[in-house]
């Protein structure tokens, strides 16, 4: 290439910068490249270790050391300043170095911190390469080690030095701890086998076409980093699909993807809606996208009613729905979708029967249905769990912490001793708010009531444990339907134990998933399903006693007087003016969560993580669990981001 030709690039380079430094300046953005001098000001304060010379991603270059000569390149590495000054000489001498024989072989030099790029020398080196297309780059890395911080950035960064010491890769860079190891697993590697020269270039490779296709697409005003849209793929594509893919049909497969994509983004913060939504469609909405008038309704189980309490109380609320709707409904009951295979046959056989609307009734079953979900795109999915970051399957649940509160209100006034027990079922979402709400209605009535806490997923007999304290008024599991039976004759609910161990029930909240049905299936057939939110929306719904979700079943043991004021109380609850939460409350470890001021967010009440002051126990890790337990618990565990995930079988 000659003379005449470097020139012509450098100026194509320089519309390039001065492109890219107009668009982010109109974005109200930094258009140039960052400075690590401004990022991390005491340098010194850090530690700094030597890597040698390695490839580095092209794209992860984002800066300089310091602030010298920034305003000469745009954030992207293009040139600003124009052809004849010495910057730009120097530039197009490079670029005739590149485009010889011999090309660029002098490696940069620059310091690396928390996985990005900052140049010391070679900016110009860099500004080349780049604008050719370079993917890699050799050069002298010194890695800035952060200081000690809790701060999810800072401990995603630590187990990424762990999957660099397996992998090599500096390529894919997470924000989020939790997610390199959800990586190997869906990537079907272990943590401990160090990669081959192999598997880290077919990575290398397979992440660079996923990035392209994700680059190619649409984006918002939202950050969206390509490694989370890549977890989000994996959930629904095998690793050895990026190598079968052509690139139309990865970026079709992606683009199916993306309003979950954008849901997941950021914060990753899901849409709690707590109350049924009503109103129906205006005048306009119903002739665009007129609502259904028959609906045929799906729900996927696992096991089946004779062998699962969970079961038998879905599948009786949604014969209650399909009672209460009928005739504008018909619904069809698919059991055993027990293991992926058999979930995946159970959604087939309801989509091929005509389903329109499909449940499936446990968590274990998200990921299958969002597989249906991309499959069937016009077909409205959702799933039984809560706090999840999809658009394209909306989750349901309840709120079970406000019958809890009712339950540990009636323990705290019939226990003769002060301490009472509780236990917990599984450390999932939602369960840390019921115990709380429990233990702050026992300090209602009794303020000196301390709860003991145990755990049925563990291992041996919590209501043994308990017994062997002497404890006396026990919390157990809830009652699963609204059949006196349950509550007189099963372990279930709260009851008081004699020292004989015989019982006597007292009370329990009740799951009334009938109710629940009925309004998710009515806001279709109405219209507001749709209303007020976007394709792009993550959508919770949470209910409570106020949408008639949560009742409590008491026994006729309970005297006359606490239960006119348990009963006073769960009215205060349906009509807003009492909210369990809205008090001082302090945790286990002396911290103030709440001044009494306000109300807690139901973000915040579905993602508790911590005991009130006056519980003995604690939240048991996931190796702790009885295995049978450990399935729900790593999908909806309340630090489910820790537990490391199943690997996948490779393809």
């Amino acid at each position: 290439m000659n003379g005449t030709d470097t020139y012509l690039e450098y100026n194509k380079a320089l519309r390039l910068g001065q492109k890219e430094k107009k668009a982010l300046l109109d974005a109200g953005k930094d258009p140039y490249p960052a400075v690590l001098g401004e990022v991390l000001p005491d340098l010194s304060a850090h530690t700094v270790r030597e890597l040698g010379i390695i490839e580095i991603p092209a794209d992860r270059i984002i800066g300089t050391v310091t602030a010298g000569r920034v305003n000469a390149f745009s954030a992207g590495f293009y040139p600003l300043l124009e052809e004849k000054s010495e910057f730009g000489q120097k530039w197009i001498t490079l670029c005739e170095a590149h485009l010889s024989e011999t090309g660029i072989r002098e490696p940069i030099l620059c310091y690396e911190y928390l996985g990005d790029f900052y140049v010391q020398e070679g900016n110009k080196r860099v500004s080349v390469l780049k604008y050719f297309g370079a993917t890699r780059i050799p050069a002298r890395v010194k890695r800035v080690m952060p200081l000690p911080s809790e701060e999810p950035r800072i401990r995603a960064y630590e187990e990424f030095l762990d999957f660099y010491k397996l992998t090599g890769l500096y390529d894919i860079q997470f924000k989020k701890p939790g997610s390199y190891a959800r990586l190997l697993a869906l990537l079907g590697c272990d943590n401990i086998t160090p990669w081959s020269e192999s598997d880290r270039r077919v990575l290398s490779s397979r992440w660079h076409f996923f990035r392209e296709a994700f680059d190619s697409l649409e984006k918002t005003e939202q950050e969206l980093y390509p490694e989370k849209a890549l977890l989000l793929w994996l959930r629904v594509y095998p690793y050895e699909q990026l190598s079968r893919m052509s690139a139309r049909e990865l970026k079709a497969s992606l683009a199916a993807l993306w309003g979950d994509v954008i849901a997941g983004s950021g914060t990753g913060t899901p849409s709690l809606v707590t109350e049924p939504q009503c109103g129906g469609q205006s005048v306009l909405e119903k002739i665009i996208s007129p609502a259904p008038s028959y609906l045929n309704v799906a729900l996927i189980y696992k096991l089946d009613s004779a062998t699962s309490h969970w079961t038998r109380a879905h599948e009786k609320g949604a014969r209650e729905m399909e009672e209460a709707l009928s005739p504008r409904v018909t619904v069809r009951h698919y059991f055993h979708a027990d293991t992926p295979k058999e979930t995946e046959s159970a959604i087939e056989k309801a989509v091929a029967d005509g389903a329109e609307l499909v449940f499936t009734t446990s968590p274990q079953l998200l990921r299958e249905t969002l597989k249906a979900a991309v499959r069937y795109p016009k077909i409205r999915f959702l799933n039984c769990s809560v706090d999840t970051t999809l658009s394209s399957v909306r989750s349901y649940y309840c709120k079970t912490f406000e019958g809890k509160f009712i339950t540990g209100l009636i323990a705290g006034a019939l226990a003769e001793k002060d301490e009472i027990g509780y236990i917990g079922s599984y450390p999932i979402l939602g369960v840390p708010a019921s115990i709380n709400a429990f233990a702050l209605g026992a300090r209602m009535t009794n303020p000196r009531a301390k709860i003991l806490l145990e755990w049925s997923s563990l291992p041996g007999d919590p209501a043994e444990r308990l017994f062997a304290k002497g404890v006396r008024v026990v919390s157990n599991r809830d009652v699963p339907l609204q059949n006196p039976w349950y509550l007189a004759n099963g372990l279930y609910g709260t009851y008081l134990m004699n020292e004989e161990g015989a019982l006597t029930p007292l009370a329990s909240p009740v799951w009334l998933w009938g109710k629940l049905y009925e309004h998710i299936v009515r806001s279709v057939l109405d219209g507001s399903w749709t209303a007020k939110k976007t394709p792009a929306e993550a959508v919770n719904y949470w209910w409570g006693m106020s949408s008639g979700v949560i009742d409590v079943e008491f026994s006729d043991l309970v005297p006359e007087g606490v239960r006119s004021l348990a009963e006073f109380m769960m009215q205060e609850i349906r009509e807003g003016r009492l909210d369990p939460f809205n008090r001082r409350i302090y945790a286990q470890d002396g911290s103030l969560k709440n001044d009494g001021t306000r109300s807690l967010t139901p973000l915040e009440l579905v993602r508790m993580d911590w005991l009130c002051d006056n519980i003995e126990g604690r939240i048991p890790a996931f190796e702790e669990l009885a295995p049978i337990s450990q399935p729900l618990v790593r999908e909806l565990g309340v630090y489910r981001e820790t537990i490391p995930p199943e690997k996948e079988e490779k393809q």
